[in-house]
């Protein structure tokens, strides 16, 4: 589930360069440094979040 978030956010990022979506913050293309900063926020808590809970 994680690989296809990620996946996802890095398409929207993609296509942010290509053609800015307009949504509040992401006006300009180099606004999408932002949405892949998202996709290293989930990426890191998935795996914290995991990690926590593997031992149960």
């Amino acid at each position: 589930m994680t690989k296809i978030l990620a996946f996802f956010l890095f398409l929207v990022a993609a296509i942010q360069v290509i053609k800015p979506l307009g949504w509040p913050g992401l006006k300009r293309r180099k606004d999408a440094w932002k949405l892949v900063a998202g996709v290293v926020v989930v990426t890191f808590a998935s795996v914290v979040l995991t990690a926590l809970f593997q031992g149960l």
